[in-house]
């Protein structure tokens, strides 16, 4: 009936708009655009300004120290991936990271599991918790002095090892080139895991008991029940979680420079701490901006996967 009510030539697809549609007033138009500027322009300043500055001073031959820095284009790219100081600096990293987010997963899981059980009073359940998410509290430095204090070879660790007879004398832990990377992996995995605990915590939470009586109707042992109901519950926060620990880890400075420096050899450098030393220790400027906009790529990379996942666990 509406069709025929159109002049002839008319677009019938007009009679679909709804009416009032083409008469709404530029300022309504426009409020949602002005809702969002003042978080756009931050983003803008903050971000998109700074990161677009670096990566011109990465194709530029030295800026900061050089009046008329010259446009070399990839020369410093190709520097800096030819450079044995890089690769052995990405390489601890990757150690690092993987061996500190596996290790997340696997503490976060089983304390988790420990505080949600059923079997352990409230009060001890608290008094656990509170115990385990005390590493959360502190800031790094604070981590730093505690973990510089328990190595030392004077220190607790050192002292519980020798009495023991695992140690037959002290070892500087953080001072020594085949323990440091092991060491300051130790302390990031201890400073980090309550952050995976009490989100895991929060998703056992969250689980339908009504799951896990169906499986003990079926026969399954904790086990089996772990690997059929709980961890196909907790994979959408594990995989979210990995993908965000990656992220942080990788960019670590804080922890590794206020125990180790990237000491001793270079055996604890890692991308954080190479990039700013080629920055502040050596004034090379555009190629620490070269090495941070490799670091941003590399990010960028795992941020694209973080995104999509979130998107389709949105959609489902």
């Amino acid at each position: 009936m509406a069709s025929s009510l159109l002049t002839p030539g008319q677009d019938q697809r007009s009679a679909t708009v709804p009416a009032g549609r083409h008469q709404r007033p530029l300022r309504e138009r426009l409020e949602p655009y002005l809702l969002i500027s003042p978080t756009m322009l931050l983003i803008l300043g903050l971000m998109v300004i700074p990161i677009v500055i670096v990566i011109g001073y990465s194709l530029m031959d030295n800026v900061v120290t050089n009046p008329t820095p010259k446009f070399v284009g990839i020369s410093n790219y190709v520097t800096i991936l030819t450079t044995p100081a890089f690769w052995s600096a990405a390489g601890n990293t990757l150690i690092f990271t993987v061996g500190s987010v596996v290790a997340h997963m696997v503490i976060g899981i089983l304390f988790a599991l420990m505080l949600n059980s059923k079997t352990m009073a409230r009060v001890p359940r608290a008094i656990f918790r509170a115990i385990y998410i005390l590493p959360w509290i502190f800031t790094a430095s604070v981590v730093a002095v505690l973990w510089r204090l328990l190595l030392d070879p004077s220190g607790v660790i050192n002292y519980l090892f020798t009495s023991v007879g695992l140690l037959h004398e002290a070892v500087p832990w953080l001072a020594t080139a085949s323990t440091a990377l092991l060491a300051v992996t130790v302390i990031n995995i201890w400073s980090g895991y309550p952050f995976f605990m009490i989100s895991l915590l929060a998703g056992l939470q969250g689980v339908p008991t009504d799951l896990y009586e169906a499986a003990r109707v079926d026969g399954a042992g904790f086990f089996r029940q772990f690997v059929s109901v709980t961890l196909p519950a907790l994979k959408p926060i594990l995989y979210s979680m990995a993908l965000l620990d990656l992220l942080w880890t990788t960019q670590q400075f804080t922890l590794i420079w206020a125990t180790t420096g990237g000491g001793p050899l270079e055996r604890t450098e890692v991308l954080s701490t190479f990039t700013y030393k080629l920055a502040f220790n050596s004034y090379q400027f555009s190629m620490a901006a070269t090495s941070a906009v490799i670091v941003l790529a590399g990010s960028l990379v795992v941020a694209v996967f973080y995104v999509r996942r979130q998107r389709k666990a949105a959609q489902r």
